[in-house]
């Protein structure tokens, strides 16, 4: 774990347990795209089989996303059928930024938030501002993630 990188501005890493260091948080803030000024917090699990099996990864911030379903679950490709023993953590981390960058409809979790960004993208963007800012999509409440 040690090859972590925590120099991205956009990235903190915390331990929640300090004598736990399987166990962590990555806040992302996204600087671009449609979850500029965000903040999503995900939990990361390393069991002891790694790097031979992926972090366990969960997002703990309820967020509109294609790839992320609404119980945090994330669809990232090195979390599933491409991890390889030589991929890192920061292979995990670099994925999920670009999941923030560019959201991918063609794999989806939330298959809503998927069709919207397919069809329409101005009503996607402004349904992911009305749920960063809390409020309700649809149905679907949202807490404020807004850092202004």
């Amino acid at each position: 774990l040690s090859d972590i990188d925590t120099k991205n501005h956009c990235t903190r890493l915390t331990y929640p347990n300090p004598n736990d260091l399987m166990n962590f948080k990555l806040a992302i803030a996204p600087d671009e795209g449609f979850y500029k000024g965000g903040l999503f917090i995900f939990n990361f699990h390393v069991t002891d089989q790694y790097p031979h099996e992926a972090p366990k990864v969960k997002c703990e911030t309820k967020v509109y996303h294609p790839n992320i379903d609404l119980e945090g679950n994330v669809c990232l490709n090195v979390l599933r059928e491409d991890w390889k023993p030589v991929l890192s953590i920061n292979s995990v981390i670099y994925g999920l930024q670009l999941l923030f960058q560019e959201p991918n409809p063609d794999d989806p979790l939330n298959r809503e938030a998927a069709e919207v960004l397919k069809s329409n993208r101005r009503l996607f963007e402004q349904n992911v501002l009305r749920s960063m800012r809390g409020g309700y999509v649809g149905e679907e409440y949202f807490e404020k993630c807004l850092l202004k």
